[in-house]
């Protein structure tokens, strides 16, 4: 059975690592400590029971509770299905790029490469439209193609 342990968002590597190394020293009954990458906050630990999990994180730091009852494998089965970024992105999509050193600017797609999950956008606001090649997950969708073609 799986069952969810809720964590500080952002140490879910530590507190995985910590739960391994103390489940080795007291060979607990636990099969599996998994991490889900778009699971932000939350740890999956495979045990028989919930009193092996609840041995196993008491007194870890950052770990803020157990999620009541197990979890079934069709409640988190989209989290292991993983997708292209660039699937829900078009050309011709206002975007807003997240992180680097156009990070807030907004910008028009003109090229998916579905392939590497890269997006070739020009800078809005720019004097002289440069392209500029970004990873798919750097960027927030502002409009989509209905709405731009409306404007």
């Amino acid at each position: 059975m799986l069952f969810g342990i809720k964590t500080t968002i952002g140490q879910e590597k530590i507190i995985t690592d910590l739960l391994l190394h103390k489940q080795k020293q007291e060979n607990n009954e636990i099969y599996s400590v998994s991490i889900l990458d778009n699971l932000r906050g939350y740890i999956l630990v495979e045990a028989d029971e919930e009193t092996e999990v609840r041995k196993l994180i008491y007194k870890v730091p950052h770990i803020r509770g157990i999620v009541k009852g197990a979890i079934k494998l069709e409640e988190i089965k989209h989290f292991l299905e993983s997708k292209p970024m660039t699937a829900e992105i078009e050309r011709g999509m206002v975007v807003e790029i997240t992180s680097g050193a156009f990070k807030g600017e907004k910008a028009k797609v003109i090229r998916v490469d579905e392939n590497k999950d890269k997006i070739t956008v020009e800078i809005i606001e720019a004097a002289v439209p440069i392209p500029i090649t970004v990873n798919a997950s750097n960027i927030r969708v502002v409009t989509d193609v209905t709405d731009v073609k409306k404007m």
